[in-house]
């Protein structure tokens, strides 16, 4: 996917950043399958797991669009050198916790490093690439994404299974260590160093920080702890934290030195479809892995490793179909996004009825060809969008932009979560087979609402030319 950019020495740099990419990827969903093995070993309860997963997913979201602000204010280079750090240290410290309490602030504090890194990937590829080469890149970097997500089950089932049980779930996190110490010596050297007078000194907005981690947490919070709180508190705090958000928004009007976010970029339709394309579709795209693995592993007693097995045919329909996607968006544009998310709708219906169909433990054969369609839908919304989105947005601001970006990509993936996950449980009554396909209505209904956007954003854009 790097060879479309021939002998340029840029692709060295993109490929590094497409690893960062991949390392933090992974641990959105490789910790799924290790969960049974972590509670046996450190006799976590169930609060300390949903915490392992969850507070990942927390400080990621949190430090995203304050990182981007920084690496485009300051350094991309020297924050993705401090992320690479960071994380590698948490993993180890992750793999090698001694009590549930370590492991959980690693998680927390690898959830930070993860939110330094990726906006710097998307800011250096907005920085180094113009054009159709811009596409190609961010092609590549969606399908980094799509395979290092939907690989993670397959991946923490296979370390589990090699290495057991009880050391198993370390490797998990130990994976990371070599990637990391790889990484830190090569980003050095390859990545472009930031002329003196490309340096930006202006404030780092402390105020506009402080409201909108607020806001973000008091959205994310209740969503990871939506079995645990009552609905009214968790109402509560939500509408709250939109408040704050509110409050957030008039603080970056008014701030008289350059904001933390932009707020003009929404003034762009391709820049506030886009993060609400990624906003809703990531709220089922996460949610997908989720339910799936649960209805495999405690409906047909599937094995960590088949679990993870029988979600590749998507991971594989991603990954080809994202470096097709990033070669054909400046061509097609947003009828790109808007096929993909037909053939994703169309594959998860298939994969439904194929759960009705062949009930029992063959469902993991008959969701196949469903789940690649799915996945090559999946393929030609990610990147796609993603350099759509960013399409209209200056290279000096690409790290912010691509902040906000990612923001929602989060904030859906935690939202999603909850609200498939919390349709899966409500319906086990009925049996598991039944609560997948509720949990997998939710899912279809959210991308379902990002294609109307899409389609929204195409009948605009026809009207405009006219």
């Amino acid at each position: 996917m790097i060879g479309a950019f021939g002998s340029d020495p840029r692709r060295r740099a993109l490929a590094v950043c497409l690893t960062s990419a991949f390392m933090t990827g992974l641990d959105v969903s490789i910790v799924n399958v290790a969960l049974p093995s972590i509670r046996e070993a450190l006799h976590a309860g169930d609060d300390a797991l949903q915490w392992t997963v969850s507070g990942y997913a927390l400080t990621f979201g949190l430090f995203l669009i304050p990182a981007g602000r920084l690496g485009d204010a300051r350094s991309r280079r020297t924050i993705f050198l401090w992320g690479v750090t960071l994380f590698t240290l948490s993993s180890a410290f992750c793999g090698l916790a001694w009590q549930m309490p370590v492991l959980i602030v690693s998680r927390l504090v690898q959830g930070m490093a993860a939110g330094l890194l990726n906006p710097q990937v998307s800011g250096l590829i907005q920085q180094m690439f113009r054009g159709s080469e811009r596409g190609r890149a961010f092609g590549a970097l969606g399908a980094t994404i799509g395979v290092s997500t939907a690989a993670g089950p397959l991946i923490g089932g296979a370390l589990v299974s090699v290495f057991g049980p009880e050391l198993g779930w370390r490797w998990v996190f130990l994976v990371n260590v070599p990637i990391g110490l790889a990484l830190l010596p090569l980003a050095w050297r390859v990545l472009p160093r930031p002329d003196v007078d490309e340096r930006r000194r202006e404030s780092m907005d402390p105020v506009g920080v402080l409201l909108l981690g607020v806001g973000v947490a008091g959205l994310l919070v209740p969503a990871i702890q939506r079995h645990r709180w009552d609905a009214q508190v968790s109402t509560l705090i939500a509408v709250s934290a939109l408040v704050v958000l509110a409050a957030f928004v008039a603080w970056e009007r008014r701030y008289p030195r350059e904001p933390l976010v932009n707020l003009e970029l929404f003034r762009k339709r391709s820049y506030r479809l886009g993060t609400a394309i990624a906003l809703f579709y990531f709220s089922g795209f996460t949610g997908i892995f989720f339910i799936f693995t649960l209805y495999l592993q405690s409906g047909h007693g599937y094995s960590a490793l088949l679990a993870g097995l029988a979600i590749t045919p998507f991971a594989l329909g991603s990954a080809s179909a994202a470096v097709l996607g990033g070669h054909l968006v400046s061509r097609m544009g947003r009828r790109l996004t808007a096929i993909g998310l037909c053939m994703v709708i169309a594959g998860l219906i298939a994969t439904m009825i194929a759960t009705a169909l062949v009930p029992g433990p063959r469902t993991g054969l008959a969701t196949a060809l469903p789940l690649l369609l799915a996945g090559l839908g999946s393929g030609l919304v990610i990147s796609p969008n993603q350099a759509i989105t960013l399409s209209e947005v200056p290279p000096a601001g690409g790290g912010s932009a691509a902040g906000v970006l990612q923001t929602g990509q989060r904030l859906g993936s935690a939202i999603g979560i909850a609200a498939a996950g919390s349709t899966f449980f409500g319906s086990l009554g009925d049996g598991w087979a039944s609560a997948f396909r509720h949990g997998l209505i939710v899912v279809v209904s959210s991308i379902g609402v990002a294609l109307l956007a899409a389609l929204y954003d195409l009948m605009r854009s026809r009207r405009d030319a006219h």
